[in-house]
């Protein structure tokens, strides 16, 4: 026994013990360090970016988070389909247009928002149509279905935006006439709010009018978009936020105002309808304007749609119709100034329209002397309507060639309830997320060929010269499937209108080194706007 003591002594005196630890750190680090080789050996022959354990991606996805629709383009060079791992989840990427669709339509009912999405955009989408499944959603497609399936509504909305073009462009002459340089996305974006606050809730925002007003609900929508975008990479968000600390405390002030908007517009809705009630006279606005269609639902009880849900409808319809068709309409416009022979060809075909449509409806004369420029806006205006603007079919293209390289919504996460194999064999898990990216599928070459990076309208006309439609799995700046945007064909119609007029009369330049880039948001807007001059055309 007192053998075994001294022995114990020795073993544990201070040098051997300080010796131990020294021994022992070396062998755990060994330990770690082999775990780590060996993950990332195994991971030799995988496409896409390699993870480390735990943390997988999420660090060269921070470094690259301001890029990352360029980044997962970089990845879809080297494989259709490749995984992203996360602390938390694991994002599947999809660029191949048979994966696309069998998540968009042939297994729909596996892919859907998910609650992951739901919970980063709850606060702000609520549960809107864009953020909520099952029959909920079901309920809100039905009904907006049917608003945008109405004529008298397409008629208002030909109203609307030409109106708010009209204002747009004498904003932009008297930008012409002082040389004064212009932010051309915050002015588009300033239009298709006004747009759709007409045209969905009835009323007048008047973000247009002279001086260009503050708008701290347009404000508080970009902010607020920015915060939950970036809760999707970041795992520290749900402390953030019960710490009120940060990006998200500037989230709760942005939602405040939001709802204050929101509400005050619901009320003074409801108000205006009562009258209409009262006094048996109902105004046009209240007949067409989708929120009144949705107040008029919500005095049926069996409907459930409170004023949340009313709130919830607004805010959807805005960052859809204010968003995605404001970022398209802008870099549209950048389009055009790097491509003056594409402007061109537009200008051209806008000359032509108008001496037809022109010629059909009044005595047309083309030696007549040039007419002011108020009198020649309003007298083109007055020739674009939801048919005649269907001619314009180079003008068409040219929208769809924007959207295919810089769509609205660059990317679009879906969650997975159930196991499942992809059309390509990629396995996908329960709990996870399955990312199709329209900004990518636009740049790659085997959905477009070599020329896929090429801004070219060209491409989709045929061998006739007719417009070509692509295969919305394909082409996937609108989804496909059950969730296919139900505004695209309202987008197009503005689009077509704004642009029509625009383009028909003024000239546009970029400033010499303006940085032109998007901004990591829900939608792809560009983060330092779109600096130019403007020149009004003389004839």
């Amino acid at each position: 026994m007192e053998r075994v003591n001294q022995l114990l002594s020795i073993f544990f005196s201070s040098s051997n013990l300080n010796e131990y630890k020294i021994e022992l750190s070396i062998f755990l680090i060994s330990i770690v360090l082999t775990y780590v080789f060996t993950h990332r050996w195994n991971q030799r022959n995988l496409k896409g970016p390699k993870s480390w354990p735990i943390i997988g991606v999420l660090i060269e996805l921070l470094m690259n988070y301001h890029r990352m629709h360029d980044w997962v383009t970089e990845y879809f060079v080297e494989s259709k389909t490749f995984k992203v791992p996360l602390p938390f989840t694991t994002l599947t990427f999809i660029a191949d247009p048979a994966n696309v669709e069998h998540v968009l339509k042939t297994n729909f009912s596996n892919y859907p928002k998910g609650e992951d999405f739901h919970t980063c955009m709850k606060e702000l989408l609520g549960d809107g149509i864009f953020n909520s499944d099952g029959d909920m959603w079901r309920q809100q497609r039905k009904i907006s279905s049917f608003e945008f399936a109405s004529k008298n509504l397409r008629i208002f909305s030909t109203t609307v935006f030409r109106d708010y073009t009209l204002i747009l462009a004498g904003i932009l002459h008297q930008a012409s006439t002082c040389g004064k340089e212009i932010d051309m996305q915050e002015l588009l974006f300033r239009m298709t709010l006004d747009s759709i606050c007409k045209v969905g809730f009835g009323v007048e925002i008047g973000s247009l009018a002279d001086e260009l007003p503050n708008h701290r609900f347009a404000k508080a929508c970009d902010d607020a978009t920015s915060t939950v975008t970036y809760r999707f990479i970041n795992p520290l968000w749900r402390l953030k936020k019960f710490f009120n600390v940060g990006s998200e405390a500037l989230f709760v002030q942005s939602i405040q105002v939001i709802d204050e908007f929101t509400y005050s517009l619901i009320n003074k809705r409801k108000a205006e309808l009562q009258g209409a009630k009262a006094t048996d006279n109902t105004t046009n606005n209240a007949k067409h304007d989708i929120l009144s269609r949705f107040i008029e639902l919500s005095e049926n009880p069996d409907n459930n749609l409170t004023d949340k849900s009313l709130r919830d409808v607004i805010i959807n319809f805005v960052l859809a119709g204010r968003d995605t068709t404001g970022a398209t309409l802008s870099w549209f416009i950048y389009m055009i100034t790097v491509n003056p022979n594409v402007a061109e060809k537009i200008y051209k075909e806008f000359i032509t329209f108008e001496k037809k449509q022109a010629k059909e409806i009044i005595e047309y004369d083309p030696e007549e002397e040039p007419k002011p420029f108020a009198e020649r806006l309003a007298q083109f205006a007055s020739l674009l309507n939801y048919d005649s603007l269907g001619k314009l079919s180079y003008l068409h293209a040219t929208i769809t060639e924007t959207l295919r390289l810089y769509p609205g919504l660059p990317q679009d996460p879906k969650g997975v309830l159930k196991d499942d194999v992809l059309p390509d064999g990629t396995k996908v898990r329960a709990g996870g997320l399955v990312v199709y990216s329209s900004y990518a599928m636009g740049r790659m070459m085997y959905n477009w060929g070599l020329d896929a990076t090429s801004f070219n309208p060209d491409r989709w006309f045929n061998k006739e010269g007719l417009f070509q439609s692509e295969s919305p799995f394909k082409f996937a700046a609108f989804q496909a499937g059950p969730r296919t945007c139900l505004g695209k064909e309202s987008a197009y119609l503005q689009m077509k209108m704004t642009l029509a007029i625009l383009c028909r009369f003024f000239n546009f330049n970029l400033i010499p080194d303006h940085p032109v880039k998007y901004k990591m948001m829900t939608t792809l807007n560009m983060e330092h706007g779109l600096k130019l001059t403007v020149s009004a055309r003389q004839s």
